[in-house]
């Protein structure tokens, strides 16, 4: 979503790079350009007056003026206001509610509400919850069918009540049903707005009157843009918000919403859609976005992603196994596949420091070619995996057949493999090298002069 802001805001940077101190003029050009690119993406005016004004006077203080390395100076004053402007760190959500709590979320039609609930539920029952998502769109039975369908994928239980057409009643009996079938929390999905109406805010207030939510979150479209804070102001004057949801972040909007909806509202990002499936969901990390955003990456996401999919004691062993065997092409399925359940290749690049750099001179992974291995291993039978010099030339043309490939990539990826093996070998012997000089400067006969 960023990638036009962080283009903008790294060709500011890099005119300072040249700089050695910094003056008030060079201040001034950078800000100007910084102040276009935000309008540019939509940030809310007010939002970028107020953050172009902290920002100058941090830069122009004494303790920054005249010093070298200008563009780290200034990048490092953008980026703590950047935090800031998001909300400086993540809150995660509130239960005081027992036995069974409740999360009740609104919002616009067609902000992403009825997949932000299963959302929730999933993310929820991985932190040991046992959430019921409740139906409580009576207008739109299409969502009372969505959140069914997003039920049976998480294997999370939807309380549906097709005939009853007043919510309130609604959220209370599937607070009973959740009391009785040992549910502790339910995730309710109101109706959604074309625009506010008062009739259905007044039905939301009741909901909220009679329920006494433990949250109150409304989900904004990050593609909105400034729309985004009118909704969000509007929301907050009827409502006892307790936080935002912002959904739509992989989108290819400019982003605005996500650096001015916080700013105005004063309520925190709490979580983010990324994508299209019921799993796209990540903490909002006010400080992590900021780095995403001045292209300086997110590498505590792109752990906390590959902890996700790889145990800890199968990578021990796996690595054990490599030292000693060396790599397999059973070993490379296993790790394209857990390379793909972290998401896109895009997604996943944009977390490392310096992609942005490479995005924008039109380098970027290609997923095709991730499948298309993929389907040439799949291809191949156990054996040929763990023993690939077995494979000639019948063999190739079968696997290439099998893989709707041709006999030229299958022989493309099996020399990179080759390589790939040669490399790790080598990798190895320095690793063992690298122990043994240490084991000789810890010896104290090493020592004597």
């Amino acid at each position: 979503m960023f990638q036009s802001l962080s283009e903008r805001l790294e060709s500011v940077f890099s005119s300072l790079r040249g700089k050695g101190s910094l003056k008030q003029e060079d201040v001034d050009r950078a800000l100007r350009e910084v102040r276009r690119a935000l309008l540019e993406a939509d940030v809310h005016f007010d939002v970028t007056r107020d953050f172009i004004a902290r920002v100058r006077e941090q830069a122009l203080s004494e303790e920054v003026l005249g010093k070298l390395s200008a563009a780290e100076q200034v990048l490092a004053i953008v980026h703590g206001e950047m935090v800031r402007l998001m909300g400086t760190k993540h809150k995660g959500l509130e239960f005081r509610t027992s036995p069974v709590a409740s999360l009740m979320l609104v919002g616009l039609q067609g902000s992403g509400k009825t997949s932000f609930a299963a959302r929730l539920a999933g993310l929820t029952r991985k932190q040991g919850r046992r959430p019921l998502l409740v139906a409580a769109d009576v207008y739109r039975p299409a969502a009372m069918d969505q959140l069914e369908v997003l039920g049976r994928q998480i294997d999370v239980p939807v309380h549906i009540e097709r005939g009853e057409k007043d919510v309130v009643r609604i959220a209370e009996a599937a607070r009973r049903r959740a009391r009785e079938s040992l549910q502790d929390l339910c995730i309710i999905d109101t109706a959604g707005r074309l625009q506010i109406d008062e009739a259905l805010m007044h039905e939301l207030e009741r909901v909220s009157e009679r329920l006494q939510p433990d949250e109150i979150l409304l989900v904004v479209d990050a593609m909105t843009g400034q729309e985004a804070v009118k909704v969000a102001a509007a929301f907050q004057a009827r409502l006892p918000l307790t936080g935002l949801l912002l959904s739509k972040l992989d989108g290819d909007a400019r982003g605005g919403a996500a650096l001015s909806v916080q700013a105005v509202t004063g309520l925190p990002i709490k979580y983010a859609g990324i994508g299209e499936t019921v799993r796209d969901i990540e903490p909002f990390h006010p400080e992590r976005m900021a780095g995403r955003i001045l292209g300086m990456g997110d590498v505590l996401t792109l752990v906390e992603k590959v902890q996700q999919v790889q145990d800890a004691s199968e990578a021990r062993e796996l690595e054990q196994r490599l030292r000693k065997q060396g790599l397999n092409l059973e070993d490379l399925l296993g790790q394209i596949e857990k390379i793909q359940k972290m998401g896109s290749l895009g997604k996943i690049f944009g977390m490392l420091p310096g992609m942005s750099k490479l995005a924008a001179a039109g380098v970027e992974p290609n997923e095709k070619d991730l499948a298309r291995v993929r389907a040439i291993i799949q291809s191949m039978t156990r054996q040929e995996r763990l023993r690939p010099e077995i494979i000639d030339g019948s063999r190739r043309r079968r696997i290439a057949r099998g893989s709707g490939t041709t006999v030229q990539e299958v022989n493309r990826l099996l020399k990179q493999y080759e390589e790939m093996k040669t490399m790790m070998r080598t990798l190895s012997r320095f690793r063992q090298a690298g122990r043994g000089l240490g084991t000789l400067r810890g010896n104290p006969l090493m020592n004597r002069r």
